[in-house]
């Protein structure tokens, strides 16, 4: 469930046509080629989705998609 809206907001912002090769392993920066800027924009619209807080010392901290997941799943408990 966390996972498709992590995916379906991450496809929105990068303007992504098919999100279903987007998988846990995937890289934000070097598999999908999002700048900085989007990066913040999309920690902002997954900290918004999952009324979670995600300092920017833990988002730098994030190497794929499967971190973030993990990381808000951790903070919903």
């Amino acid at each position: 469930m966390e996972f498709e809206k992590i995916v379906k907001i991450i496809g929105d912002h990068l303007g992504l046509d098919d999100v279903s090769k987007v998988k846990p392993e995937t890289s934000l920066v070097k598999d999908l080629e999002a700048d900085s800027l989007d990066a913040v924009e999309i920690i902002m619209s997954i900290e918004d989705e999952f009324d979670v807080e995600i300092p920017d010392e833990d988002a730098e901290q994030f190497n794929n998609i499967g971190d973030i997941l993990n990381y808000v799943k951790a903070k919903k408990e």
